[in-house]
């Protein structure tokens, strides 16, 4: 199930608002009879059943699994603080959570490796529990936060649960610390601004995925998908930046919609993108894409390794590989996170030191210029078809144009217009220009501000819904990570 699903949005979503909001009712009763001990007891349980079988409606048999990890970790986080060692209690745990991790879905990949070395191991076929790489990194921040005492160890397994298991950030982000919501977990009051805000959040993710990332897929798919044999030059790019602007309004959509869901039950969930492409260095980017995953490694692998101070080089190089990793058993993967380390490093001595004396449209044209590469290298797992593609990507082989190229780009002009006008920030840009038109943050100003996002919302989710219905499969990407 995906939230850009009409089963999700007009059925599972009604449901699980109608018991929420009876378990609120039910909470408030007993709030009044027993005190503050008992206060969400009933609502959140209604958030974990639903949050379970949201992630049971694909693949119900690795629910167990979630159940299990959740259960080792809560009793590894409730020991960290109580033994005389805990830092061999806390590399037993994060051990626990890579095996998962490991297992399922780099064994296979290791094992190719093997085989192909000449080494006869058989290759386990093993599905890919989804969502695997979100929860497993938010138990291992939990653990590692517990260890450093930045956080409380959970007292409660259902409590913990409903931190890995909450099913807006569950398949696809973005990464929640424990310590961002422990105190909401059963202490959270939600406001008609919370409403308002998290509804139109939800709203802007739908628009983001269903308007603009499920029409470029078309167009990225056509480019990249098929036969090379008539791709040109011209193709190849405008393939590429299909799905470059593809991948930014999906990810950035789900995690949206996400936050938007979270904030209406009471949660704030950090932001996970802050216009990326935007950027005035490959650096900066990374700043402002996937944050939550950024931070991640950050904060447990480069700092702890010795951050900036020192083995800087082989400190960025090791996060990046990582990161490749993570994202994905594969070797494309791997080269493209080692692809950005590389050039990480080298802005560290080069481009940041000199940057006040570059223009900005230069630095800007260069930043995208690597990343939309990038992309390349992600999108394709073929080794022998990303050779194939770069060629004719570079004007190695192939022709340049063709007329066929400049119709299907053409076509979708106010697509591709749509999708860059949105890359820009263009609700600080509105909040900006509505307060200087109201003369501050005046009544008038709020009334602005809410009807403006009312009618954002009634409209962008009505276009939602009337491109959703025939649509057989729109997944997000990240959720295959």
């Amino acid at each position: 199930m995906v939230f850009s699903d009409l089963f999700f949005l007009f059925v599972f979503l009604p449901l699980f608002a109608c018991c929420y909001l009876l378990g609120a009712l039910l909470d408030r009763r007993v709030l009044s009879r027993k005190g503050e001990a008992d206060v969400f007891h009933a609502r959140n349980s209604v958030l974990v059943v639903f949050s379970l079988l949201f992630y049971a409606w694909g693949e119900p048999v690795y629910v167990f699994l979630m159940l299990v990890s959740v259960l080792v970790n809560w009793l590894v986080g409730r020991r960290l603080t109580a033994v005389r060692h805990p830092k061999l209690l806390l590399a037993v745990g994060i051990a626990f959570n890579i095996a998962i991790i490991g297992t399922f879905k780099y064994l296979g990949f290791f094992a190719e490796i093997l085989n192909d070395l000449g080494l006869r191991v058989g290759a386990p076929n093993i599905a890919l529990p989804i969502g695997i790489s979100f929860y497993t990194f938010q138990s291992i921040s939990y653990l590692v936060d517990v260890y450093r005492r930045e956080s409380p160890a959970q007292r409660r397994y259902r409590d913990l649960l409903l931190y890995i298991s909450m099913f807006p950030q569950l398949i696809a982000g973005p990464i929640v610390r424990y310590g961002t919501i422990a105190e909401n977990i059963n202490n959270r009051r939600v406001q008609a601004s919370d409403m308002a805000e998290g509804m139109f959040r939800f709203a802007i993710g739908l628009g983001k995925k269903v308007i603009i990332a499920n029409q470029l897929s078309s167009i990225s798919d056509q480019m990249l998908a098929g036969s090379f044999d008539t791709l040109t030059t011209t193709g190849s790019w405008g393939g590429l930046l299909a799905f470059t602007l593809q991948i930014y309004f999906d990810f950035s959509g789900y995690s949206d919609m996400a936050i938007g869901m979270g904030r209406c039950l009471g949660f704030r969930f950090n932001e996970n993108f802050n216009h990326p492409y935007c950027c005035d260095s490959v650096t900066d980017f990374w700043r402002r894409w996937h944050i939550s995953l950024g931070s991640f490694f950050r904060d447990y692998v480069y700092i702890p390794m010795g951050g900036n101070r020192r083995h800087q080089p082989i400190n960025i190089l090791v996060v990046w590989f990582l990161t490749g990793m993570w994202h994905g058993a594969c070797w494309n993967f791997i080269i493209w996170g080692l692809y950005f380390g590389l050039i990480i490093m080298i802005e560290k001595y080069t481009v940041l030191r000199i940057k006040r004396f570059i223009p900005s449209l230069l630095l800007h044209i260069y930043s995208l210029l690597i990343v939309i590469t990038g992309w390349g290298i992600f999108y394709f797992t073929d080794f022998g078809r990303m050779t194939d593609f770069f060629g004719i990507y570079f004007g190695a082989t192939g022709t340049f144009h063709d007329f066929l190229t400049f119709s299907i780009l053409s076509d979708h002009f106010y697509l591709w217009l749509l999708a860059l006008l949105f890359c820009l920030p263009l609700r600080q840009w509105t909040n900006t220009l509505t307060l200087k038109l109201t003369h501050g943050p005046s009544t008038t100003y709020h009334n602005l501000v809410l009807l403006s996002r009312l009618a954002v919302t009634v409209v962008v989710f009505a276009l939602s819904i009337v491109l959703l219905v025939g649509a057989t499969n729109n997944p997000f990407l990240y959720t295959r990570f």
